[in-house]
């Protein structure tokens, strides 16, 4: 994270003798990135993290077996509202797309809280899209709700508890390395620049210690190999106190500023993080382009380095209209086809210009891979088979 916060109690120095009421040691964990040579943070527990009892490994359903390339290749979409809805925040999770750096899923979770679980493998970034819950986790709560992005740093131990007679909607990413704000929107020293399209006064992050009590805790952890659960003698939420510049936060899609041109801007001036090769962008309701003879709509364009998956979440996005795309929706654009608006989409925005419509009301999230990008058992289970050929229905 780019700014130091403080929670909780902590010493004045760090590595100092810090003792409980009763005369021990509280124990420290450091987590930190890309060894001792990044962000990090130092948390004190009442207890050793480190004491486990039991380990055994879990079926993982989620693996790469069920993935296949994109082939034949052709542009695709998807209706994540065709899928069913079941289980909790972490095991509901139904794999659509995926690569060597990201994997992408959606979850429509009816179910309880979450077990305690463990990313070992890399930052995750959930999109809220619907429903409310409280993130739970060794550094606090966070309350989030729909258009929330919740940003866990590799290795948090957390869970989800749903709100009572909630169904919380949403889209996980979860990326093979670290996932931060975009490095061109901070300065050298990690603070928000000014022309940057959200600040360190739209995050928030936990104010105070989540403390639980408890022994012989399950925590389900993902590694490259695979899942694990481990069980700790005493719970992980025993965390007294935390400093530091790695922790889980939440960026509200909403707070997002867009950033406008008179003519069409490019999909970069709407990125909100980004992670080993890939981006993620929020696509938020905006003034239109202002250009007396502007096309307020995006061009074709053909990225030949990347494959683009957008989440159609709110608004109407006037480029997709006649595509079969809807709330809910996913459009999965490959490398190696070039897309942009539906035919007598560009006529129609110009039209709405000329009458007074001087707003996009679209919100999107958005997420460009640098590498292709395999089809999961979710996506081919609510594909809408029509969607490639939509294109040629009308064009001229």
């Amino acid at each position: 994270m780019p700014y130091y916060r403080v929670v909780g109690e902590v010493p004045r120095k760090r590595h100092v003798q810090f003792r409980r009421p009763d005369g021990g040691l509280y124990a420290e964990e450091l987590m930190g990135e890309e060894g001792f040579s990044s962000d990090s943070s130092l948390l004190y527990h009442r207890y050793a993290p480190t004491a486990i009892i039991k380990s055994e490994g879990l079926d993982d359903a989620s693996t790469a077996e069920g993935m296949a390339p994109n082939h034949p290749l052709q542009p695709r979409g998807y209706r994540t509202q065709d899928l069913p809805v079941g289980g909790d925040l972490v095991l509901g999770r139904q794999v659509l797309f995926g690569n060597q750096d990201v994997r992408m899923s959606f979850v429509a979770s009816s179910g309880g809280p979450s077990e305690l679980y463990r990313n070992s493998v890399g930052a995750e970034v959930v999109y809220i899209q619907t429903g409310q819950a409280t993130f739970e986790s060794t550094y606090g709560a966070l309350d989030v709700t729909e258009g929330d992005y919740v940003v866990i740093p590799t290795g948090t131990i957390h869970r989800w508890v749903p709100k009572e007679g909630e169904t919380v909607r949403a889209l996980v990413i979860e990326a093979s390395g670290h996932v931060r704000p975009p490095r061109r929107y901070l300065s050298q020293f990690g603070q928000f620049l000014e022309h940057a399209p959200y600040s360190e006064r739209d995050l928030r992050a936990p104010t105070e210690p989540l403390r639980r009590e408890g022994g012989e805790v399950p925590v389900i952890v993902r590694t490259r190999g695979g899942l694990s659960r481990l069980t700790y003698l005493h719970h992980p939420f025993d965390v007294v106190g935390w400093d530091g510049c790695l922790y889980p936060y939440v960026f509200s899609i909403h707070d997002f500023e867009p950033i406008v041109k008179r003519t069409h801007a490019p999909p970069p001036v709407h990125q909100t993080f980004e992670g080993p090769n890939f981006v993620i962008c929020s696509f938020c309701p905006r003034p239109l382009d202002f250009h007396e003879e502007a096309v307020p709509i995006p061009y074709n364009h053909h990225n030949v380095d990347s494959d683009e998956m957008m989440f159609y979440v709110g608004g109407d996005y006037t480029a997709r209209k006649g595509s079969g795309i809807g709330i809910g929706s996913i459009s999965l654009h490959p490398a190696g086809f070039t897309h942009g608006p539906q035919p007598g989409a560009v006529e129609a925005v110009i039209d709405a210009v000329r009458q007074g419509h001087d707003r996009a009301t679209e919100l999107a999230v958005m997420i460009d891979t640098f590498r292709p990008l395999d089809l999961g058992p979710a996506a081919r289970r609510c594909e809408d088979p029509e969607y490639a050929w939509t294109w040629a229905r009308t064009a001229t």
